[in-house]
């Protein structure tokens, strides 16, 4: 296998919302050498419990953080609502079925997932949104849904969670760079600006 560079995020990610014009251009540099891989990290999947207050104004926090240091648009409108379970298992698994569905479409529904969460106020942990959401992005909403609660695509899901916390990674947006032959190296952890990432890759 040649170079390739592996994104690992989740849908539900302030800070990979604020990292997707970053990915988009690394694909728009990098990807002709170097194809770039979504691994889902698995930021809070199994969540049961509704946010508290606490909560709230601890993600809240971290929404105005990203938005001041990306530009990237936020609907602070989301905090008003109530009994929310942010629970990153359904977007997740919803992107790896767009992923077996054809890895084309990845990135398109990865980003549009992420608007939809952080700047549209939309539950992306409902199934029938994720599924208008693929709609959108042209995927056959009927082939998403069997994909979606198929056994494989669960299994899968886990996997990939699994393989996020087998690389070390364990805070999100992340980027490595590599081949199965040689190994893989961190570009990093965490947000980073476009030029420190160009630079890095």
């Amino acid at each position: 296998m040649g170079r390739k560079l592996i994104y690992i995020t989740d849908p539900m990610c302030s800070w990979c919302w604020g990292f997707s014009p970053v990915i988009e251009a690394v694909r728009d540099r990098f990807g002709g050498e170097a194809p770039v891989q979504v691994l889902l990290g698995g930021l809070r999947p199994g969540t049961t419990e509704p946010m508290d207050d606490a909560m709230k104004a601890t993600i809240q926090e971290h929404w105005q953080h990203v938005h001041r240091a990306t530009g990237q648009p936020f609907d602070f409108s989301f905090f008003d609502r109530g009994q929310f379970i942010y629970d990153t298992e359904p977007p997740s698994r919803a992107v790896v079925a767009v992923r077996r569905l054809g890895p084309q479409h990845v990135f398109d529904y990865l980003k549009t997932v992420h608007e939809a969460f952080y700047s549209r106020n939309m539950d992306v942990t409902d199934r029938d949104t994720l599924a208008d959401l693929a709609s959108e992005c042209g995927i056959d909403r009927q082939a998403f849904m069997e994909e979606f609660e198929g056994e494989e695509t669960m299994t899968e899901t886990r996997n990939d969670f699994h393989a996020s916390r087998q690389l070390g990674i364990s805070g999100f947006p992340a980027l490595i760079a590599g081949s199965d032959s040689a190994g893989y190296r961190i570009v990093t952890i965490g947000y980073r600006p476009w030029e420190e990432i160009e630079a890095m890759v």
